[in-house]
């Protein structure tokens, strides 16, 4: 059997270092459509290396590492890349990510769900460096055709979109080589260059990285809803509902909450072009 849930939960966990620098950074600022205008003060805070602070979605390829593949490569984990989509991701920070770091990322499968005509893998990683710890991500992979295993299905957290207008829309393009600039940052699957292997999964051409499009969605929200400061955000969670195509327009909708323990903004990203198809869903950035 391709899954073996139980031994891919009870593997030991896997430690890894991570090490990056400035350039590391812009290059994964640029990949999420950072630098537009090129001289805008604003958009200055993720390219220019004496004014630069990190995006916290920055997590998810600190080290040139690949969440997905660390999840596929687990023990008890075999399965076809080609039927693998990102199902879903947080990150939650511990403190505002350095400039330049040196790391210890230690990994473990933390569950393996049946959802009946798919599994999702849940991958967990804790990152730490000589100051403690910095960020926890969790990683859904969802696998079509390897459920009906027996496994528990895990949790359903799926939002409300709220009942009134967004406090806030915007709508980022997204350029035609978008997809081939954040493959750089570490994630070499085919599935967003190779026109082939999209037609394969199911694709008429490439599509987006779905984290890309989860860093283009947390830009927006720091630059308009949390006054550009990066250091107020606290966790970052999302749904991938969809695809967005290089060339196609990300409308971003958010809607603020101050109500509950803390503050936060639930936004729902659509593809412009294709009826405001949803792309990214259930997804809130809790802020200071």
């Amino acid at each position: 059997m391709p899954i073996d849930a139980a031994k891919a939960v009870s593997a030991e966990p896997r430690t890894t270092a991570l090490t990056w620098g400035h350039k590391d950074i812009q290059l994964y600022h640029l990949g999420v459509g950072a630098g537009v205008p090129a001289t805008d003060p604003d958009e200055l805070r993720y390219t220019l290396e004496s004014r630069l602070h990190v995006l916290p979605s920055f997590a998810t390829v600190a080290g040139g590492g690949m969440a997905v593949a660390g999840g596929l490569s687990a023990p008890g984990i075999d399965v076809d890349l080609a039927a693998v989509l990102h199902g879903g991701q947080t990150i939650a920070l511990h403190r505002p990510i350095p400039l330049a770091g040196a790391a210890t990322q230690t990994s473990k499968v933390a569950a393996v769900h049946d959802k009946g005509k798919a599994a999702v893998i849940v991958l967990r990683s804790e990152v730490a460096d000589a100051d403690g710890p910095l960020w926890t991500c969790d990683t859904g992979i969802f696998v079509r055709g390897e459920g009906g295993f027996g496994g528990e299905r895990g949790p359903a957290d799926r939002l409300e979109v709220p009942a009134r207008e967004p406090d806030l829309t915007v709508e980022r393009a997204i350029r035609e080589d978008q997809a081939l600039l954040y493959r750089l940052s570490g994630d070499w699957n085919p599935l967003h260059a190779d026109p082939e292997f999209a037609k394969v999964a199911g694709f008429d051409r490439p599509i987006l990285h779905g984290l890309c499009s989860y860093g283009v969605a947390l830009k927006a929200v720091v630059d308009t809803a949390l006054g550009g400061d990066v250091a107020r955000v606290r966790s970052y969670t999302t749904r991938f509902a969809g695809v967005v195509f290089p060339g196609e327009t990300l409308r971003i909708r958010m809607w603020r909450d101050s109500d509950s323990d803390s503050a936060s903004v639930q936004l729902l990203a659509t593809a412009v072009e294709r009826d405001d198809a949803p792309v990214l869903t259930d997804t809130v950035v809790k802020h200071d």
